[in-house]
């Protein structure tokens, strides 16, 4: 389970792996549609017609418009999304955010347990 690929794109490092991507939104950046449509490309590209999860590595402050989950979601190959919140605002925000996405969506406490999750999902 090696890291396959690593980008370092305008509002985020992403981490590519066989069944999953890590990424870690970069402080203060808001998410909104454009950066949805780089998360696109990068889906294309590794995860074409194979089923992957999304982890969000929350280490930095930064707000999400949750809009964007509806877009998301269109994504037939993205399965799940795990978040793990780095402070109990963070927890908050996902909690709020999960209303949005009408597939799996779970916080966890660590990476560890996230990416367990997802060898369970996919």
């Amino acid at each position: 389970m090696g890291i396959i690929n690593y980008y370092n794109i305008s509002h985020a490092e992403v981490f590519v792996f066989d069944d999953f991507l890590i990424k870690q939104v970069k402080e203060g950046v808001k998410i909104d549609l454009e950066e949805t449509e780089e998360l696109k490309l990068i889906l294309e590209e590794h995860f074409k017609n194979k089923k992957m999860v999304y982890i969000s590595n929350r280490v930095t402050s930064y707000s999400v418009n949750p809009l964007v989950y509806k877009e998301v979601e269109k994504m037939s190959n993205l399965v799940a999304i795990a978040v793990i919140p780095n402070d109990l605002k963070m927890r908050q925000s996902a909690e709020f955010e999960k209303q949005f996405f009408n597939k799996p969506f779970e916080i966890f406490n660590n990476l560890t347990d996230a990416i367990n999750w997802v060898e369970k999902i996919v």
